[in-house]
Order: C-alpha cells, then structure tokens, then sequence
C-alpha cells in the first residue's frame, strides 16, 4: 500500500488474555491489581473495556479462553443512540456502521439535511472538537445496510485508493419481482450514466462505459418476488438496481429502474456484509447484519 497512516495518539492500553471460561466482572476483579467492583462498573459504563476488539458494557459477558480483554486508561467513545444509524465496530482509525433506509449518507447541497455523515461527526466530536469523519463509499438514500468511514485523512486515501484490493467481500441482499428463472448467474455489462436524467444505462458492449460485474443467487423465492443473495466484483453506481431491471426482475420500489410495485414501502436492497482488510492492522474483519423483516415477511 502507499500510505501508511500516522498513529493517532493513544491512551495506554492494557491487554489480557483469558484462560479459563468466566465472566467479565470476575476476570476483571482478579486481573486489574484489586480493583473495587464499582471501579471495575465504571470502566465498563465509559466504554473503556474491550473484548476481542469490540467494545463491551456487560458486566456479566462469559469470557472464553484465549479471549482478548483490552482495558483503556481514557473513556471511550460516547455510545451513539440514533434511530437511522447504529455502531457496529468502532476504533482509533474506523467507524463501522449500519444504516437505515431514508438516510443519505452524505448531503447532497443542503447543509442541514441529516445524514450518515451528519449524525458521525457530531457523534465523534463529542468525544474531542477535534475528531473528524471522512467518507469512503455510499449507500443510496432508500439502501440499509454496512457502510463504513475512516477517522482520519490518511486511512481514508488509504481505502479509497486500494478499494479492490482491501475489500474482500460485498454481499447484498435484493427483493426483485416475479419468480427469477436462474438459481444463480453472472451479469456483466458497461455502464454509463446520462448526464440530464443522471440514469445510469447498460449496455453488452462495450461503449465507453464502466464494465459492472454481479453475481446474484436465489434464496427464496415464489410466484411474486425473489429475494437474491448479490456480491459485487465491481462497484459502479447504480449497480445491482441496473442489473436487475436488465434481466426483468426490477428492485421492489425501484420506480426508477423499472419496479411496477412497492410491497414493503422502501427500495427493496440492503447492504448484508463487508469484508476488509484493516488498513492498520492488515487483519481482515467482517460485519454482518440481518436481512430486514419485511423482505422475509413476503415469503411466510
């Protein structure tokens, strides 16, 4: 990789391994050089303990052996509690996060329109005025799921300059109309987005557009909707709506590419998983998240 990021600086930071299964209180009672019980409550309650790389408030968390206990001399970071966006992996380099439908993740021209990117910077400088957020891919406004910002300037470039390559997984999941005829399939066409509409349009040759390429496979489907499994070779905007409307089985709600029919109220897609390679620690991580009620509720 090109850059390497300066290390932020850090509160000292203790590091315990777990030999035997227990619980976190009791761990922390016989590790931490006879810590009160309250004492103990209050480095959990300030987020300050984490467990395998993730930040825990339980007292009572089993621990098995060979778990990490990491214990931070300075309060974490303040828990975010916001009905659009919640935290799923947070550290001194990213911020990983699962986002509503309805929620852009960056403005587009109104500085007081809520967005992902709204609600994180707020969120970090309560930490210190000094924290920032920096964007690093989009989700479309009516799109939940994964998405993920850097913490500083440096790991942003960073992720965006080696995307491909640090990326390892993206997997989506598409509530598409009608009963798809192949289990599963590779679309690949070029792309290219028409300036006075801002559609983006697909073509089988290759025109001067972006090549898209996505692999889809069905995981339940019956006479009126198909929910697909979608990971991503390519990236290019628009992507998965396109390709579904090119093989006639439109995104539910997607008036824009081609739906007929809005049965759950939202644009039927959700971001279901990225994988990565941390650009610190070069360790890949992995965050899931569920796929949503109401595309499963169609199939009961």
């Amino acid at each position: 990789m090109k850059r390497k990021p300066k290390a932020a600086p850090a509160p000292k930071e203790t590091k315990l391994k777990v030999a035997e299964p227990t619980e976190l209180m009791t761990f922390l009672l016989s590790k931490m050089g006879g810590m009160s019980r309250n004492s103990v409550k209050s480095l959990l309650a300030h987020r300050q303990v984490m467990v395998n790389n993730k930040v825990t408030t339980q007292f009572n968390l089993p621990l098995q052996p060979n778990d990490i206990i990491a214990v931070n001399s300075g309060r974490g970071t303040i828990e975010l509690n916001h009905p659009k966006l919640k935290i799923i992996f947070e550290d001194a380099y990213l911020i990983v996060v699962e986002k509503k439908e309805g929620l852009l993740t960056v403005s587009t021209g109104n500085a007081d329109e809520t967005t992902a990117f709204s609600i994180l910077k707020n969120h970090v400088k309560k930490g210190s005025p000094d924290n920032r957020i920096y964007v690093v891919h989009r989700l479309d406004r009516e799109t939940s799921g994964v998405i993920m910002f850097a913490k500083n300037k440096e790991v942003q470039l960073i992720l965006q300059e080696n995307w491909h390559r640090i990326v390892t997984r993206r997997i989506y999941v598409a509530l598409v109309e009608g009963k798809i005829e192949k289990e599963q399939d590779t679309i690949v066409t070029w792309l290219s987005e028409n300036e006075k509409s801002l559609k983006i349009h697909s073509s089988n040759t290759d025109d001067g557009g972006q090549q898209a390429i996505t692999h889809y496979r069905c995981v339940k489907s019956n006479d009126d909707y198909s929910l697909l499994e979608i990971e991503l070779e390519t990236g290019r905007k628009n992507q998965i709506r396109v390709h579904m409307q090119g093989i006639g089985h439109p995104i539910v709600g997607d008036k824009k590419y081609g739906a007929n029919i809005s049965p759950i109220g939202r644009l039927g897609l959700h971001a279901r998983l990225l994988a990565f390679y941390h650009p610190v620690t070069t360790e890949v991580v992995s965050f899931e998240t569920q796929v949503p009620r109401s595309f499963l509720n169609l199939f009961h």
